[in-house]
C-alpha cells in the first residue's frame, strides 16, 4: 500500500460505517501525516475525506489529472562530449530533449552500471532537457574502472561541475538504486540545486543491505544463482564475500579480476528481475562492463558508502524534507529489498511512496518503468503550473 501526500497536520482516523468497508483495506488506527487533509491516496483507490461529528469518512473520488504512464520513444543526443573532472578522471555527458527545456540529470546506479540509451525513455522530451552522464570508472568515462578519486563524494562534485559546465542554475534530479543513493547524498548537499526528485529502488548502503545481498541473504531465494557467486571463494574464505571479492577485483592478474567479475555481476543481473530477463543476464559475459561494475561496486561496499555514519542519508532527510519526491520501489525486489524504501517513506512521509506489487528492481519492469513515467510527469505539471 502506498500512502501519498503527507505534511503538517496530524490526523487521528476513526473507522468507517460498515457500507463503506468492503471497498477499504483495513485502515484502523491510522494516524499519519498529510499534506492536505482532505486528500489521502491509497494505492489504486483514491479517497475524499469528510469530517463529520461520528468520524472521519472516505469517499471514493477520481484523480484530477490523468498522468502518462508510457514510456517515450527513442531519441537521439543532440549533444555528447567529455568534461576533465579531474587530473585523472574524465566523463562522459550528453544532452537529449529540448534544449530549453526543464533540465533534468539522470544518476545510474550501480555504481559502475553506466548509462543506456533507454535511460532517456522516462522523460517527456519535448518538456526536459535530458542529461546522461557515466560516473567515475563507468561506461564511457576515463579511466575505465579506476577506483583511484572514486568516492561518493567525488561524484558530488563531479554532478556540480557538470551542472555548472551546462550553465543550469538548478534541476530536478532522478536516480535508481545506486542512483538512488547519489541522489540523496548530491540533493542533501545541494538542496537549492534541485527542482524535484524520483528515486527508485531505494539503497541506503547500511550494513544490513550489503549483508543481505552479498552475504548470503539472498541465497535465499535464488540458491542456484548463489553457487556460481559463492563457489569462486574457497570455503576458508566465506566469512566475508565482500572483502574476498575485494582481494580477486584488485589482483594483479587481470584474468583473476576477470572472473571474479564475471562472477560478481552475473549475480547481480541474475535477480534484478521477478522473471528472468536473459539479455540482462549475458551482460555479465562482457568483461568490460563486468571489470568496471564489479570493481567499482565492490570498492564503494568495502568503504561503506564513504559515508560517516551507517544512516547517514536517513540522518539527513530534513535537508531534502521540502523537494517535491516521488519514491518507486518493486514489492519483490531483491537487490534493494523493500525494508529500505519503507524506512525512508517513515523517515520522509511527506514524499510519495508507490509500491508495485507485480515488479523486482529493474527500471525496466512495466510496471515499475510506468510508475517512474508517470512521477516525471507530476513533477512536469507542477512546474507547469508554477506550484
Amino acid at each position: 500500500m502506498s500512502l501519498l501526500g503527507f505534511t503538517s497536520s496530524l490526523i487521528s482516523f476513526t473507522p468507517p460505517p460498515p457500507s463503506l468497508t468492503p471497498h477499504l483495506p483495513s485502515l484502523s488506527c491510522l494516524s499519519t501525516r498529510i499534506r492536505n487533509p482532505l486528500l489521502l491516496s491509497v494505492r489504486n483507490l483514491d479517497y475524499k475525506c469528510e469530517s463529520q461529528a461520528s468520524g472521519l469518512y472516505m469517499e471514493p473520488v477520481k484523480e484530477s489529472v490523468e498522468l502518462n504512464r508510457n514510456l517515450y520513444a527513442n531519441i537521439e543526443p543532440y549533444e555528447t562530449g567529455f568534461l576533465k573532472v579531474s587530473d585523472l578522471h574524465s566523463i562522459y555527458y550528453e544532452q537529449s530533449g529540448n534544449p530549453s527545456g526543464h533540465p533534468v540529470v539522470f544518476l545510474h546506479g550501480g555504481p559502475g552500471g553506466g548509462t543506456a540509451p533507454s535511460n532517456r525513455r522516462f522523460f517527456d522530451p519535448e518538456f526536459y532537457r535530458i542529461i546522461l552522464f557515466d560516473q567515475r570508472g563507468a561506461g564511457k568515462s576515463t579511466p575505465h574502472a579506476c577506483l583511484e578519486e572514486n568516492t561518493t563524494w567525488d561524484l558530488i562534485t563531479d554532478i556540480e561541475k557538470l551542472r555548472e559546465h551546462l550553465k543550469i542554475p538548478e534541476w530536478q534530479v532522478f536516480g535508481g538504486s545506486w542512483g538512488s543513493t547519489l541522489a540523496l547524498a548530491y540533493s542533501q548537499s545541494h538542496p537549492e540545486k534541485v527542482t524535484g526528485l524520483v528515486l527508485r529502488g531505494i539503497f541506503l548502503l547500511r550494513k544490513k543491505e550489503i549483508d543481505w545481498f552479498y552475504e548470503g541473504g539472498a541465497a535465499a531465494i535464488f540458491p542456484d544463482a548463489w553457487e556460481s557467486f559463492r563457489d569462486l571463494i574457497p570455503e576458508n574464505e566465506r566469512g566475508c564475500f565482500i572483502d574476498a571479492y575485494s582481494k580477486r577485483l584488485n589482483s594483479d592478474d587481470l584474468e583473476t579480476q576477470y572472473a571474479a567479475a564475471r562472477a560478481w555481476t552475473k549475480w547481480e543481473m541474475m535477480t534484478v528481475h521477478l522473471l528472468p530477463n536473459e539479455e540482462n543476464i549475458k551482460r555479465g559475459d562482457d568483461d568490460d562492463f563486468s571489470l568496471a561494475f564489479a570493481r567499482i561496486e565492490n570498492h564503494y561496499f568495502v568503504n561503506k558508502g564513504f559515508f560517516p555514519s551507517e544512516s547517514f542519508l536517513l540522518e539527513n532527510v530534513d535537508k531534502i524534507r521540502h523537494i517535491n519526491t516521488t519514491i518507486v520501489q518493486g514489492r519483490y525486489d531483491v537487490c534493494c529489498p523493500m525494508m529500505s524504501a519503507w524506512d525512508l517513506h517513515k523517515a520522509w512521509p511527506e514524499a510519495d511512496l508507490k509500491v508495485v506489487p507485480d515488479a523486482g528492481h529493474s527500471a525496466n519492469e512495466p510496471g515499475i518503468a510506468a510508475e517512474l513515467v508517470a512521477a516525471n510527469e507530476k513533477l512536469k505539471n507542477i512546474i507547469k503550473n508554477g506550484s
